[in-house]
């Protein structure tokens, strides 16, 4: 296709701090086919450790300088913010005029990639573009009724919704009772080479094994309270190991001072947010993923692309990522079970190299090229439907 033919798509992000949406976003804008689309990355915010891997060939439209760019006196800062703050409310309360100073070219499609950016697109000045949902949460966990239909009403006005795993889609049906016609489901894409590459970027010895290694946002509801428990109570029967923690958060604080009511200060460390985790998790002897609540999280695929045995929990879309038994471990958010699953890991490394033999498959289990072929597909179907219409 010539530049004249190629379908016009917008992606729009409220910003580029590392989490699993903005490296979807900017997987895809690097690896979806450049002959059949030209791509537009609107941000709220030029903010976030992920600024820096924005594709060159990709048309950036910023409405706002992130935190990064503005005064280092204090007090100017927070006027900055403020004023900030109020421009991106006008833009939402007055989104004609944020199309008419910021967007200076019509979309074929516009594409909310979380539920951050729902209204977003929904409320685009552009009524001819067509307008593509993105979804990824496990609205089984959410106790927010008010704030979970809000969000299915908006998911209900895309032309094409699509879900991030068969279990997010389905418990929307199960416990709402809403279903989605225009709907797919596509897995994200996990880069298993990239991975592999960013391992060995820098060498990492932790100085006790054997060694567990999680990774994700300190959030309550990542569950590493509930690891840190079961940690001490192996530790008191005497199997000796740590466990290294990747990731900031506002759950710092709180498990700083479990750590010092359980006594585990030097056998459970928190590493905070790592730009490149992965040659801690190469380092260590095991992965464990405690949550209470994910959607298809990127980092299980990840890791089973180093050959890493596994302990997650049996929420969200990861039953549909681990074969339980084969190339990982499913357990529930039991205290319990996931000290009894650590334990077994620690006792019997036979049973350990079969999951790190199950982990073999992993190229051909998450195949790359048919999740962009998927993707394709859609965007082709709703570009020929705005077209029809």
């Amino acid at each position: 296709m010539s530049n004249e033919m190629k379908i016009k798509i917008l992606f729009r992000l409220r910003s580029l701090e590392m989490g699993g949406v903005p490296r979807v976003v900017l997987d895809l804008l690097r690896n979806l086919p450049k002959d059949k689309f030209e791509f537009t990355l609107m941000l709220n915010l030029y903010q976030g450790e992920l600024v820096s891997e924005i594709p060159n060939d990709i048309k950036l439209i910023v409405l706002e300088k992130g935190r990064e760019q503005m005064s280092k006196n204090k007090f100017i800062h927070n006027i900055e913010l403020i004023f900030r703050r109020l421009k991106l409310e006008v833009y939402d309360w007055f989104p004609n005029l944020l199309y008419h100073l910021k967007v200076k070219e019509k979309f074929d499609i516009e594409i909310a990639p979380g539920y951050a950016e729902f209204e977003m697109v929904l409320n685009s000045s552009d009524k001819n573009s067509r307008k593509i949902g993105w979804f990824h949460s496990d609205v089984g966990y959410d106790k927010n009724l008010k704030r979970v239909r809000k969000r299915i009403q908006l998911m209900k006005k895309f032309d094409w919704m699509i879900f991030g795993s068969a279990q997010t889609r389905q418990v929307i049906e199960d416990l709402y009772h809403e279903k989605f016609p225009k709907s797919s489901v596509i897995y994200n894409v996990i880069k298993l080479s990239e991975a592999r590459e960013k391992a060995k970027e820098f060498p990492v010895q932790f100085d006790v094994h054997p060694h567990f290694v999680s990774m994700g946002r300190l959030h309550s509801r990542k569950g590493f309270d509930i690891l840190m428990k079961a940690h001490k109570r192996l530790l008191d029967e005497g199997f000796q190991h740590h466990i290294s923690i990747i990731g900031g958060g506002s759950e710092m604080e709180n498990l700083e001072n479990l750590k010092k009511e359980l006594g585990v200060e030097n056998s459970f460390h928190l590493l905070g947010s790592q730009l490149n985790p992965w040659p801690y998790v190469k380092a260590g002897d095991f992965f464990i993923l405690p949550s209470k609540s994910e959607s298809y999280p990127l980092t299980i695929g990840e890791v089973m692309a180093l050959h890493k045995p596994i302990i997650s929990t049996n929420v969200g879309g990861i039953p549909e990522m681990i074969n339980d038994g084969n190339d990982g471990v499913l357990v529930n958010v039991d205290e319990d079970e996931i000290y009894r699953a650590m334990k077994s890991f620690l006792t019997n490394p036979d049973w350990v190299n079969q999951l790190i033999e199950g982990t073999k498959n992993v190229d051909e289990k998450f195949d790359e090229m048919k999740i962009y072929n998927q993707i394709t597909e859609i965007f082709l179907q709703q570009f020929e439907l705005k077209n029809v219409s």
